[in-house]
Parts: structure tokens; sequence; C-alpha cells
């Protein structure tokens, strides 16, 4: 097989989409298949998924190193074979604690085809960095919504119809991995010119300003779980049907792929980094308007602001990362962001189960803007302190 020099995006983002639909037949059903189907607490369904979050992690850091110190391609085909062979095993065996233990492998490959395919999209040419992470997250979405439509139809028919299919998703995965991404680009000569032109100097403080970004990353994603976790007891509670809460994730992702296409003509525009702090404050503003929601229309609204914030930041902050990194350091920076995120939704649900039980859903709701707001202040004021010091550009 030939070994190519360059990524091409349309294959990349279609590995986002398979592995992100196959992944979708899985996370929706995990603590109720534990707790309903194989009559297990749901304090065990908890331990399952906290473990479930540490394999991801596990698998973010791995990838991103293999992809930086070992070959870039042979990591993209250990990441899939994993996650694909836990799936079929899954058709088989999916009894306790095996259904456990194989979600476990199945997360830890994701963990390593999500910073794969980031690291491959920081990698490909002729188009801009924004441009790649835009059209690689609309095609994350369209996979979310396709795998959680379909394990919502297929879940009623069989639990192993809903591994069948999705192991489809996986196999077409790893046919794309196996033939499209046989791609080694060399990294040494722009490793080298960057690393000379900012001085090592400058390079640290970069560094430091990456990890204040994923600081305040984690806090996004703790918040982000709120939604998937205590959110819904919240509505139902007010005598909001469950079905309506679960329509809410449907327009979030509708408005994904319909607004996606939209952010992407702000880049002539609109700089970067302005972008994704706009999109996140307007994202960490969705919380403090949850405060006076308590009808599904007002609901409604706060998730499209919600989803706009995401679409304004979440696919830019990749696209950020690689521009603020050097080709050597990608993979680990790209499995770092991920690593991140898990962390948010590993502490959300945690967090938000506490801070309700000393005081209320509103007191949850202003923590989660103030954990926000304050990182994403301190990261505008470091930015704006190297622009100052020309360590960035302006």
């Amino acid at each position: 097989m030939t070994t190519q020099k360059q990524v091409k995006l349309k294959w990349v983002a279609l590995a986002s989409l398979l592995n992100n639909t196959g992944a979708a037949f899985l996370w929706p059903l995990t603590t109720m298949y534990v707790h309903n189907y194989l009559h297990e607490t749901l304090t065990t369904a908890g331990v399952v998924m906290l473990f479930i979050s540490i394999c991801m992690m596990a698998g973010n850091y791995a990838g991103g190193w293999m992809f930086d110190h070992w070959d870039q391609y042979k990591t993209a085909v250990v990441g899939v074979v994993i996650s694909t062979c836990a799936i079929v095993a899954l058709i088989f065996q999916h009894s306790w604690p095996w259904f456990a233990l194989l979600m476990m492998m199945n997360s830890f490959g994701d963990g390593i085809n999500m910073t794969v395919i980031n690291s491959y999209g920081s990698l490909v040419k002729h188009f801009s960095s924004r441009y790649v992470f835009n059209y690689i997250y609309m095609a994350f979405n369209i996979g979310v919504v396709i795998g959680t439509l379909a394990v919502g139809v297929l879940l009623p028919i069989s639990v192993v119809l809903v591994f069948a299919v999705g192991s489809i998703f996986y196999g077409l995965l790893t046919l794309v991995v196996i033939f499209t991404l046989n791609v080694r680009v060399p990294v040494t000569e722009r490793k080298a010119a960057v690393k000379q032109a900012r001085g090592a100097g400058s390079h640290r403080k970069i560094i430091a300003f990456i990890w204040l970004i994923l600081i305040n990353y984690v806090t996004v994603h703790l918040s982000y779980s709120l939604w998937e976790s205590v959110m819904a007891v919240h509505m139902t509670s007010q005598g909001i049907p469950f079905y309506a809460y679960s329509l809410l994730w449907t327009l979030n992702g509708i408005l994904i792929i319909i607004g996606q296409p939209l952010i992407n003509k702000l880049s002539p525009y609109v700089k970067l980094s302005t972008q994704i702090m706009i999109g996140l404050l307007i994202f960490a503003s969705s919380f403090l308007l949850l405060i006076f929601a308590n009808t599904i229309w007002a609901f409604a609204i706060d998730f499209t602001v919600l989803t706009i914030g995401e679409m304004a930041s979440f696919a830019g902050l990749p696209a950020w990362i690689a521009q603020l990194t050097t080709a050597d350091e990608t993979g680990h920076y790209q499995g770092m962001l991920n690593i991140t995120m898990s962390i948010g939704r590993a502490i959300g649900p945690l967090y938000g189960g506490f801070v309700i039980d000393q005081g209320n859903y509103n007191d949850l709701f202003i923590s989660v803007f103030v954990l926000m707001t304050v990182t994403l202040a301190i990261v505008t004021i470091y930015m704006n302190r190297l622009k100052k010091t020309k360590v960035l550009s302006k």
C-alpha cells in the first residue's frame, strides 16, 4: 500500500462521521442497559461510566503520544481495530461483567480515534485549520444525530441489533482508516522553523497559554455535562415529559448541521480567537438564562442559545490549538483537548449533584456560569499580555 504525504479533508471528516455514528449507538444506552437489562444498581452503572471516561482519557493520551512519537498511520489502525473488535464482541457477549469490560475497551479505542482524527485534521493542507475543524465538527454532529436516532428505534427491537448495526459503522471506519489514511506527514522541518522563530521563552509562554485554554475547557464541559445528567431530572420535575427533553438533543444536532457552514463564512471577517471567546461567553450565558426557564419553549430557546455558543467555539478550539502548537506537539495537545473534555464530563454530574443537594438548581447554574466566565477572563487577560509582548500576533 502506497504511503501518501498529504492528508485529505474528506477522508478525515468521513472518519469522524463514522466513528461518532458508531459511538452514538453505545453511550446513550450504557446506564440504562446496566441498570434495566443487567439489573445492576445505579451506583454500579455510575462506576462503569466513570471507568469508561477514564479509559477514554487514557486512549486520548496514548493516541497523542503514539501519533507524535511512533507512527501516525499505525496509531490510527491500532485505535480503530481496538474499538471495532470491542463492539463486534458485544454482539456475542453482552452479559455482566463483559458488557462493562468491552465498553471500556471500546472507549479506549475511541479515545485514540478522536485524537488521531483531530491530529490528522491539523495536518490538512490547502484549507485553513479553522475551515477544517468546522467541517470535521459538522461531520461529528451528523454522526451523533444518526446514531442517537437509530439507537432509539433499534433498542426496543433487540440490543443485539444495536451492537450489530453499530459494528457496521465501525467496520466502515476501519476500511476508511486502512485505505485512505495511510499518510505520514514529515514534521521535523516545521518543528525546527516554528521553534526557532518563536524562541524558547516565547514557546513556553504559549504552552502556558494553551494550558489556560484547557482549564477553561474543563469548566465548559463540566457545565455541558449537566444537560446530559441533572437537567433531565430538573425538566421532568417541572412537568415537562422526557421525550421533550430528548428532542432538545435532536434540535441541537439539526442546528449544528445547518449552522456550522454559516460559521465557516465568518472566517474572513472575525479572527478565530475572537470568535471562540464570543462563542464561549454565549455558551456560559445560556446557563444564567436557565434561572428563568420553566416551560419547554423557554428550555428550547435556552438550548438554542447554548448551541449557537457551541457552534462558534467548540469546532474552533482544535483549530486554535493547531495554530498555537508546533507539528511535533500536535498529537499531544489535541489529545489533551479531548482529555480535558472527558475530565469535565466526568466531574460535571458529581458536581451538579453535590451543589443541588447543598442548595438548589439556581445555585448550580450561577456557579457554573462563574466558573466559565472567570477562567475565560483569565485566558483573555493572558492572551492580551502575550499580544502586547508580541509573543502572539494581534
